[in-house]
């Protein structure tokens, strides 16, 4: 690698796992620093603010996606990886849900850990354009605006409280407003990957915008069949 490397905290109980996947990031030149519980994981990340979180599941204090949601309180940007033995659909949608970027299952090779920390925390990875002002409002509509920082969708009559992929997603077409987005696109920029569980979440996460934003005629998400979507307000 050249230049400064990347940081990485690695958050993982089992200790044999923690020294063997430690040790090979380093020899290929990340930076890592592990800790066996979600409390001093939580602890380091505050002090070392990493270029990227690995985080396992199954933790001794806490779970993963509990430590990724505490994390996204505050940080929508810093990249999360959840390694896990888990592998069932609600899972995975409940650790995109809860701010991941990408999961990952046990066993795993090296190899696919290395390619998905390169596309995560790649400079290339930013496809589209981003906020000249994250912290301002953004109309939708006639009647909603979007305070992507807090990530809140706000109507006259009820505030949503979004979850960190909601409103990554959200801030993703608003910023594409109007415009066609093909649908692997999407998913190669919010998740680092467009397999199957990662497109089942991207279908759950429309319907649940659309839900959102259904108070509102002149709001829709638009399915162009065969491409992507459109968002028109």
């Amino acid at each position: 690698m050249k230049g400064k490397p990347i940081t990485i905290l690695f958050v993982e109980d089992e200790l044999n796992l923690a020294e063997i996947v430690k040790e090979s990031l380093e020899s290929r030149g990340f930076e890592v620093t592990h800790h066996p519980t979600a409390t001093a994981g939580l602890e380091a990340y505050y002090g070392q603010r990493p270029d990227i979180l690995i985080l396992d599941v199954m933790l001794p204090d806490a779970d993963g996606f509990a430590l990724a949601r505490q994390i996204r309180a505050t940080d929508m940007d810093t990249p999360v990886i959840f390694l896990t033995s888990k592998s069932l659909p609600q899972d995975v949608v409940t650790g995109f849900e809860s701010g991941g970027n990408d999961y990952l299952r046990k066993p795993f090779s090296m190899e696919e850990l290395v390619v998905r920390i390169k596309a995560l925390t790649s400079k290339s990875r930013t496809l589209f354009a981003e906020m000249t002002d994250p912290d301002a409002p953004i109309a939708i509509g006639a009647q909603y605006s979007f305070h992507y920082h807090q990530a809140l969708l706000k109507h006259k009559e009820k505030t949503v409280s979004l979850t960190a992929r909601e409103a990554e997603l959200l801030k993703l077409f608003l910023l594409n407003r109007n415009q066609v987005m093909d649908r692997k696109s999407i998913l190669l920029h919010i998740w680092g990957n467009d397999d199957f569980f990662t497109g089942r979440s991207l279908d759950v996460f429309i319907t649940r915008l659309r839900k959102y934003l259904s108070h509102d005629p002149e709001v829709r998400i638009m399915n162009i069949r065969g491409i992507g979507y459109k968002l028109i307000g």
